[in-house]
């Protein structure tokens, strides 16, 4: 008979064998589909893989960039899941603090000091990513909603008002996006430190992560957190105000996906598109569970997606490969990683029968 039961907790240098091996069998599997399918020597697509990301100084700052946003949405989303608040909304809440960056942006870039605009982007953007988290935790905390289902639909009401609104400033007229938003003055773009145009953003988001662990490990917040996603009536019965955890958590969890939507818009694509946050809403969610909500952890699971998706796309342009190929590939990748996590959690061991037949007896 198979046994499956659920482990104590594995040491680390353990579970971190566990992760690599199932990486290595991942590689060689992948090596094997890529020589069956395309004829294509397995080591070249790993040596094309590692210089997706790693090929050029300029492709590093992006790889760097790209882990930056994506661990910045994780983050947010890491208090929201731990309290078991099933947090779907990374994206809307992405937009719409993207939305009201590039508003102030427009209506106030020459109107204001840009020491004042940047001020106004910063607040404006945290204000918009909390009041929409805040929706649905107001909602969850008064009538018991299903917050899956709701912040997953708010994440469509948002799409639609980014959609309204680029039509509104679209420049040149018909043509249905904004462009380079104060091209010619810079008017709110964040500073660049040097000549490197992604490093402000990556060291904001370097001072979150180790705010965040903070705000988890060894705050009151953070333990009522913790409390509540253990169980809700336990929390009930030490005194903890359930709704008013709720609440103050989706706030937090909203005004740094916000944040977030200002760093993209401010910090590196100066315009706004409805497909500006890019799936990192949803990506985030796996990000955040694949480091057990860990801030720090968030690092190298961010790394690993953004690796294999810069890799993926390198593959894809040098062999002329359908990007679904790539895809496949990493897919496999994931695959394997994630299901490394059931060994690690849960212990599988195997009984006879009979032992079985005794232990029902006893």
């Amino acid at each position: 008979m198979i046994h499956i039961a659920k482990r104590k907790e594995m040491p680390l240098l353990q579970s971190m064998a566990i992760r690599g091996l199932s990486v290595v069998l991942a590689l060689v599997i992948c090596g094997v589909i890529t020589t069956i399918l395309t004829g294509l020597n397995p080591i070249d697509v790993y040596v094309t893989f590692f210089s997706g990301a790693f090929g050029s100084a300029r492709k590093i700052w992006i790889l760097l960039q790209e882990i930056a946003i994506l661990l910045c949405v994780s983050l947010a989303l890491a208090p929201a899941f731990k309290m078991k608040f099933w947090n779907l909304g990374g994206e809307g809440q992405v937009l719409m603090g993207a939305l009201a960056t590039a508003a102030c942006m427009i209506l106030l870039g020459d109107k204001i000091p840009n020491g004042l605009l940047i001020l106004c982007m910063i607040v404006s953007s945290i204000v918009a990513g909390a009041v929409w988290g805040l929706i649905p935790a107001l909602f969850k905390a008064r009538w018991n909603t299903n917050e899956t289902l709701f912040t997953l639909m708010m994440n469509y009401v948002a799409t639609q008002i980014v959609a309204y609104f680029i039509i509104v400033w679209e420049v040149p007229k018909g043509s249905g996006k904004i462009g380079i938003i104060n091209q010619s003055t810079e008017a709110g773009w964040l500073p660049q430190i040097g000549d490197y145009k992604y490093l402000l953003n990556i060291i904001l988001v370097a001072i979150i992560t180790v705010l965040m662990y903070i705000y988890i490990k060894y705050t009151k917040h953070g333990y009522e957190i913790s409390v509540v996603g253990e169980s809700t009536n336990t929390a009930r019965y030490v005194g903890i105000n359930v709704p008013k955890v709720i609440i103050r958590t989706m706030l937090l969890s909203g005004a740094i996906c916000g944040f977030a939507g200002l760093l993209l818009v401010g910090g590196t694509d100066h315009t706004l598109t409805t497909t500006i946050a890019n799936s990192r809403g949803f990506t985030g969610v796996m990000v955040a569970w694949l480091a057990k909500f860990n801030p720090f952890s968030m690092i190298a699971s961010s790394f690993l997606l953004v690796f294999m998706e810069r890799g993926a796309s390198e593959i894809s342009t040098i062999y002329a490969l359908n990007q679904s190929f790539a895809d496949i590939l990493t897919g496999i990748i994931l695959f394997f990683i994630i299901g490394s996590e059931f060994f690690i959690t849960y212990r599988v061991y195997f009984t006879k029968k009979s032992e079985e037949v005794e232990k029902a007896d006893v």
